[in-house]
């Protein structure tokens, strides 16, 4: 509320026609159609809004109800949808930690003195990101992972001081390489996308392509078609030249796969939606970002260290905030200006909740039913596996009718998706038009996966 001298006391969310005036005279014209003289005629629209007429309380109630009872969670469907969200178990104690007030009602520790709580659960996280990944050091989250991806190409480019090229992997995530493309397009720094022969890339070609003015290579593994990639190779193949490797890896699949750290990658990133955060509608999500000690200073977003009060007890402060709201922009390493603090918390619950020897249980369990689902998916007439590669936790099943394939699933209660032809794949072509991406993870059951089989029989 503010007050005025013409109406007295109003809510600020309105003015009065004298305020307008004094507004518009402020910035120079005259009314408000003069602010807008600037947009062409015929984008300008020459009647009212077509609005549904008003509605009372009760009315709006029962409308917004109908409306929210048309959507279907997976909850009450079979979800085997891959791509980048996945249907993973969410154990009750991640959502009764992370829905207390203390962390709920949180949203970014500016007064580190007065944030402990959310400070330890920070360091925590940055902690078993650690562990998990075999990096030295983690930063207290962001946005998602695409945006990691390109977080960590822009933190190469600092650490390298290169900024002609990037070598990215076509087996890339489309929609993470599509960001990254965003992030770089008024810069000078080009983009050389390696093919996909088969799943993965050419590693021969990769090498190739990496000179002395890359910045870094970057790799999805397992990759955006779930097949391994030969990440040893890319590091040597980066290294020789100095450039970074970044790694955008699985966070399950490393209950079983070799840490990124441990093959040499300098800069490790990941989706954390896996981690105890369900998929609800596509985000909000998490993006994990760890590298090596001698880039410490180049990586973007929060740090946060533990140290000891006055009176010598443990407690955490935030070392390395070198944002543009802290610092000159120019200087920044990020304009990311907040974390996902709430979600990077449910991670640290869920992977603290399974520990070492339950995550790699989950993984395993992963494996094994996706590689059961394949094998009864490709005993169904027109279907088969398009690429003959190791996989983890999702395949591409290419169909003979790949559509009538996911409408005869999703009419069984199946969803499974997405169909490859949605996206744009550099050097691939439309070699992957009839594939569609279907993921088992450790909720699927037997008699699921075999129902899916029954219904593409049909």
């Amino acid at each position: 509320m503010r007050q005025t001298e013409e109406v007295g006391w109003v809510s600020y969310l309105f003015n009065s026609s004298s305020q307008q005036q004094d507004m518009l005279r402020t910035v120079g014209t005259q009314s408000v159609d003069d602010l807008f003289a600037q947009v062409p005629q015929h984008l300008m629209l020459d009647r009212p809004l077509d609005l549904p007429p008003p509605l009372s309380e009760m009315e709006l109630e029962d409308t917004v109800r109908t409306l929210a009872a048309q959507n279907v969670g997976a909850s009450a469907r079979c979800c085997l949808m891959g791509g980048g969200v996945y249907d993973h178990f969410v154990p009750a104690v991640v959502d009764e930690i992370a829905s207390r007030g203390e962390f709920y009602t949180a949203y970014t520790p500016y007064q580190a003195e007065a944030s402990q709580g959310s400070l330890q659960a920070f360091f925590e996280f940055q902690t078993l990101i650690c562990r998990l990944t075999g990096m030295d050091v983690a930063n207290a989250s962001l946005y998602e992972g695409a945006t990691a991806v390109s977080e960590a190409v822009f933190m190469a480019m600092r650490a390298t001081k290169r900024h002609d090229r990037v070598v990215v992997c076509g087996s890339l995530h489309p929609e993470y390489l599509s960001v990254l493309r965003t992030y770089l397009a008024h810069l000078e720094c080009a983009i050389e996308v390696i093919p996909v022969v088969d799943g993965v890339v050419d590693t021969s070609r990769l090498a190739d392509a990496v000179d002395h003015k890359t910045a870094c290579v970057v790799t999805q593994h397992p990759n955006v078609f779930g097949c391994f990639e030969s990440v040893t190779e890319m590091s040597d193949a980066a290294h020789a030249h100095g450039a970074l490797f970044v790694v955008l890896c699985d966070p399950i699949s490393l209950g079983v796969l070799t840490r990124p750290g441990d093959y040499g990658a300098d800069i490790a990133v990941a989706e954390g939606q896996s981690l105890g955060i369900p998929m609800q509608y596509g985000g909000p999500f998490l993006g994990i970002l760890a590298t090596r000690h001698e880039h410490l200073r180049k990586m973007p977003g929060r740090l946060i260290g533990q140290t000891q009060d006055r009176d010598g007890k443990p407690c955490f402060t935030l070392n390395l905030q070198a944002r543009e709201q802290h610092i000159r922009r120019e200087k920044a390493t990020s304009n990311i200006c907040t974390n996902q603090g709430l979600l990077a918390l449910r991670a640290t619950v869920y992977l603290a909740a399974v520990g070492r020897q339950g995550l790699r249980e989950i993984a395993e369990l992963c494996c094994r039913k996706t590689h059961y689902a394949a094998q009864r998916l490709c005993a169904v007439d027109g279907l088969r596996m398009m690429f003959d590669r190791p996989f983890f936790r999702e395949f591409v099943l290419a169909c003979d009718d790949v559509a009538g394939c996911q409408e005869r699933a999703r009419a069984a209660g199946f969803d499974i998706g997405p169909l490859l032809k949605q996206f744009d794949w550099p050097g691939i072509g439309s070699a992957v038009e009839s594939g569609v991406l279907v993921a088992v993870t450790e909720k699927r059951t037997r008699e699921q996966i075999d129902g899916l089989a029954d219904a593409l029989r049909c």
